[in-house]
């Protein structure tokens, strides 16, 4: 089958792959050269008395797609594992698609693997108390998220959301590397 592979068309689905079958959903997404990112990070692992650093899922059981409509439907028949994360809407549970940019932003902050780096879930933070900014400079230049104090850290961080589905949290951001954007 063809499929018109327009970049217009190409969106970011966010996914599921129930039992921490995460990887091997991108494993196979891969082999079949679409477009995917899992959040990673690194964790201590103990095996017989060895502590080692290993990279792993930083949230187990989402995957994020980059396709069209068609691809994404014909790819979620041939690979069960996947499904859709959805929101309900006028009744209707529908799939839910993250904007390019706020995709390509969370990207850049979630592939540093910086062991500061804290994913949340969306009930864990009241983003409605920040302060829209633009990091200027440094590995994070150009990301925008919300200027926030976390519960149990000292530090404030800048915050990238992805709307219902999740929000990672920088390392320390200096004050000076920080542009607060304009509401209007």
């Amino acid at each position: 089958m063809e499929y018109n592979n327009n970049k217009q068309d190409l969106v970011w689905f966010a996914m599921s792959a129930p039992y921490c079958r995460e990887l091997e959903a991108k494993r196979l997404l891969d082999n079949r050269s679409i477009e995917n990112f899992i959040p990673m990070c690194y964790k201590v692992s103990v095996k017989q008395n060895k502590k080692t650093r290993v990279l792993v899922p930083a949230i187990h059981n989402l995957i994020f797609v980059r396709t069209t409509r068609p691809i994404i439907k014909e790819t979620k028949q041939q690979i069960s594992i996947l499904q859709y994360i959805t929101r309900t809407d006028n009744g209707k549970n529908i799939p839910v698609i993250v904007p390019d940019m706020q995709m390509q932003q969370f990207i850049t902050v979630s592939k540093t693997n910086s062991e500061q780096l804290i994913y949340l879930r969306p009930e864990e933070i009241n983003l409605k108390k920040g302060t829209r900014v633009r990091i200027l400079g440094g590995t994070f230049d150009g990301v925008e998220g919300i200027f926030v104090k976390i519960k149990g850290i000292r530090s404030r961080r800048v915050v990238v959301v992805i709307p219902g589905i999740t929000a990672v949290v920088t390392a320390e951001i200096q004050p000076d590397l920080i542009e607060v954007i304009s509401q209007s």
